[in-house]
């Protein structure tokens, strides 16, 4: 079959599953804003806002309601939650964390994680997205220089902030500062309270762009993968399942911890693909542990 003829069929096959269909984003924090345009554009679906179902009961950033399982399973229950209450079959949902880089040191990053659960088809797909662009901050503050400086930084009024007692405080958290003058009140509130405060940047995604910024990224993946189809069985998701290591170094000609080539592999049928990463044949003998230990 031509190139030309397989995209002509996934596409087809693609436009059977998704076109038309009501398309739930399970947020109650505007993330259709980014995610339903993608999905869209891509499947021909009709996002649908997630209205009368609360998401903030599966927790929240500034730790009022905790959150009690991992990222992954929560967007999913989150998913398959909101789609029962509000009777859709096709939802997508997701889950955002803040922190270290887990791989680049001293690096703070966004970590999303997109569910996508099609009932009709018993289709479900994810993705986890790493993003460094990230204006998470959290800083103690006892004066309003200070206090303005880190505003500044974080993008402020665009960006929101949120003030709090201490950094575990639970019950003293301030999170609607939408302006300068707002700011400076908030700052007058807790300096009669409490000697030191802190505040750290709103990383709910409608009071911060950057993050959004992230989400979307994680939808135009979530998106590539949807409509990766199955060689085999033309079922959506036929993604990387695993790497083989091994590139042999340039020099001394051993295996290296460079990725060789990657594992496709489709979650229905079991169908396995492998495919060689094609940037480069060997690798440079600075990463190989023999020519560099």
């Amino acid at each position: 079959m031509q190139l030309q003829d397989i995209t002509f069929r996934n596409k087809s096959i693609i436009e059977n599953l998704y076109c038309e269909r009501p398309l739930l984003i399970a947020s109650m924090h505007s993330k259709e804003r980014v995610i339903g345009p993608v999905m869209e554009k891509a499947l021909g679906v009709k996002p649908s806002k997630c209205e009368g179902f609360d998401t903030d009961q599966f927790g929240t950033f500034t730790g009022e309601i905790s959150r009690h399982s991992s990222s992954l399973i929560t967007a999913r229950k989150k998913c398959l939650e909101a789609m029962h209450t509000l009777g859709f079959d096709l939802a997508i949902a997701s889950e955002g964390s803040f922190g270290p880089h887990p791989q680049i040191p001293f690096i703070s990053a966004n970590e999303e994680i997109l569910y996508f659960i099609d009932l009709k088809h018993q289709i479900e797909l994810y993705v986890h997205h790493i993003d460094c662009e990230t204006n998470f901050k959290q800083a103690e503050i006892s004066d309003f220089d200070t206090l303005q400086r880190f505003a500044i930084d974080i993008g402020f009024p665009e960006h929101g902030v949120i003030f709090r007692k201490d950094l575990f405080s639970k019950n003293t958290i301030y999170k609607d500062c939408m302006d300068w003058r707002d700011l400076k009140i908030q700052f007058n509130n807790y300096s009669q309270l409490y000697k030191t405060f802190y505040i750290e940047t709103d990383m709910r995604a409608m009071r911060n762009p950057t993050r959004m910024k992230v989400i979307e990224r994680a939808a135009e993946k979530l998106v590539e993968k949807i409509t990766s189809l199955c060689p085999s069985c033309s079922h959506p998701g036929f993604d990387i399942h695993n790497v083989e290591r091994g590139l042999p170094c340039m020099q001394c000609q051993l295996p290296t911890k460079t990725i060789k080539q990657f594992i496709y592999k489709c979650p229905s049928c079991g169908f396995q693909l492998n495919q060689a990463q094609t940037e480069k044949q060997y690798e440079d003998p600075m990463y190989c542990d023999i020519c560099n230990p």
